[in-house]
């Protein structure tokens, strides 16, 4: 690349960033000309980041000619909101890793799977070896379980009936009437424990949160000699998870 290719990409950016910013004062949507002359930008430029910014999805042509913001910066939208709302419980996520000893966990339940938000570890807190994605071993974690437990019959059902219950260690439940029973009547209620089911050598807490209506879990991770701690772990996680469901609940 040239030395004046800097400048040249910067301008440019700066110049997408113009036409976005002028069709966003469009709710109904505005054409090329009208929009090159409101940025001030020559039409041939202005045609040229149009059709860029309408094939990458930042923008979405009507079927007048208009343009309008395209799902692509709406999901942009979507995910810096969640990290705005991650970042508002970091902080707590930490003093609980601190507090406990143990790395911690987030979790949510988003368009059928349940997902790891948020890991918050330590070189003397080292987070459980991800060898099966959480998305797959529901079943057999403390976070998932909770989950779980909290779904109504239909959702909990639909979710088993896509997911095997893999046998991940010699202690993993793999049969579903076992695995029903004992989320429904769990000895810590309402938190849920992982006893070497997903990992030989670690024991897991987890409690459920929620991020306005969409649920989650809040958990923690730790060596299988710290077992006789659940109980403890358990009454010190429920009220930092209503502590975190208050601070993911308010608007941004």
């Amino acid at each position: 690349m040239g030395a004046q290719d800097g400048p040249t990409l910067i301008s440019s950016v700066q110049r997408a960033f113009r036409l976005l910013e002028a069709v966003s004062a469009h709710e109904n949507g505005a054409p090329a000309k009208q929009l090159a002359r409101e940025t001030g930008l020559p039409l041939a430029t202005a045609y040229h980041l149009l059709r860029t910014l309408l094939h990458d999805g930042y923008l979405r042509k009507l079927d007048d000619g208009g343009f309008v913001l395209g799902d692509k910066l709406n999901s942009l939208h979507t995910a810096g909101r969640a990290q705005t709302l991650l970042s508002r419980v970091r902080p707590t996520l930490t003093a609980l890793r601190d507090e406990l000893s143990a790395a911690t966990y987030l979790t949510f339940y988003e368009e059928g799977e349940i997902r790891v938000a948020e890991i918050v570890d330590g070189p003397r807190m080292p987070r459980v070896d991800l060898w099966v994605g959480f998305e797959d071993a529901g079943h057999a974690t403390a976070l998932g379980k909770s989950v779980l437990r909290e779904l109504d019959e239909d959702a909990r059902r639909d979710y088993l009936s896509r997911h095997h219950l893999a046998d991940l260690t010699p202690r993993t439940i793999t049969s579903l009437p076992e695995l029903l029973r004992r989320i429904a009547t769990p000895p810590l209620a309402p938190a849920l424990t992982d006893l070497e089911e997903y990992a030989l050598g670690t024991v897991c807490v987890a409690v459920p949160v929620y991020r306005g209506s969409t649920l989650g879990s809040l958990g923690v991770s730790l060596p299988v000699e710290r077992r006789d701690r659940l109980q403890e772990i358990r009454t010190r996680l429920l009220p930092v998870a209503s502590r975190v469901t208050r601070s993911l609940s308010l608007t941004i």
